[in-house]
């Protein structure tokens, strides 16, 4: 990054850290930090809405969304996260490519799928391999937040339709009786009364969201767990800056990082279910009025 950083065997010292720390690799490794949270943010709003499908659909008085709702949330809940975090990239990558494949390759009696090999021609793969690299980067993240939305959204699921039935069954019976449509008393008063019951669940999903990231490597993302364990490593002369095994310190630098936004998330979390439970008839919202009286 600095000019005197162009012949690291005559550095020593301050120089030599200062060097070390601005390099190429490392400021990738700075970006993998934003990378992270970048996923966690655009990641949480989507597995929400995966959520609400969900459980609406849970809820539904037609039999088969309402059986696609239950399947969706128990088939996640009953197959290890990992499986479908390296099964839903590549079956959306394949899926996707094959469309493509049908649009723009030209007809072939050869099979797409023969000796366990998915096969489709140049112009149908994604992204194609003239594009440039960020949009293999790009397009890997993408599906990365598909695959995280997935899972995530149906526990999100599972916590929504637990919080809509937690909601006092009289408010909605009075809801209609006072002639509102289905559509609105879920709008109305379902929906704004069932966050009380969901944030504590919701809470638990977005730490055990921040605990996931790491998971990010197996679907090809290099994230900061990546990059700490490469740039820690024993490094020999072939690289520009040698040094002894530091991924002690790197992965100490990563236990900061996670702690300090488990402890935000915690303060955030919290002033938002206190500000959720004024007001409410439950029990938090008991203890609030006791406490101000």
């Amino acid at each position: 990054m600095f000019s005197n950083c162009a012949d690291p065997s005559q550095l020593e010292g301050l120089s030599w850290l200062l060097c070390y720390l601005t390099s190429g690799k490392h400021m990738m490794f700075y970006t993998s930090f934003f990378v992270v949270i970048a996923l966690m943010l655009i990641v949480a709003p989507v597995a929400l809405l995966f959520g609400f499908g969900g459980a609406l659909a849970a809820r539904a008085h037609f039999a088969p969304l309402r059986w696609f709702g239950k399947g969706y949330t128990s088939m996640v809940r009953g197959v290890p996260d990992i499986i479908f975090f390296l099964f839903v990239p590549v079956a959306m990558d394949q899926a996707l490519e094959y469309l493509r494949y049908k649009m723009v390759c030209p007809p072939s009696d050869a099979p797409v799928w023969s000796n366990n090999e998915f096969n489709v021609c140049a112009a149908a793969k994604l992204p194609l391999s003239s594009s440039p690299q960020i949009y293999h980067e790009v397009y890997g993240f993408f599906l990365a937040v598909i695959a995280f939305a997935i899972v995530f959204g149906a526990f999100a699921a599972n916590v929504l339709y637990g919080a809509m039935n937690a909601v006092p069954r009289a408010q909605l019976e009075t809801a209609e009786a006072y002639g509102m449509s289905t559509a609105q008393v879920r709008r109305r008063i379902l929906i704004p009364q069932m966050w009380t019951y969901a944030l504590p669940g919701l809470s638990n999903l977005w730490l055990i969201l921040i605990k996931a990231t790491p998971l990010l490597f197996l679907l090809g993302v290099p994230d900061i767990v990546y990059w700490a364990r490469e740039l820690g490593a024993t490094k020999s002369q072939i690289y520009d800056y040698p040094h002894p095994d530091w991924r002690l310190w790197y992965f100490l630098a990563l236990l900061v990082f996670y702690l300090g936004m488990t402890r935000i998330s915690e303060i955030i979390l919290g002033r938002l279910t206190a500000r959720l439970a004024q007001g409410q008839a439950t029990m938090a919202g008991e203890a609030m009025r006791k406490a101000q009286t």
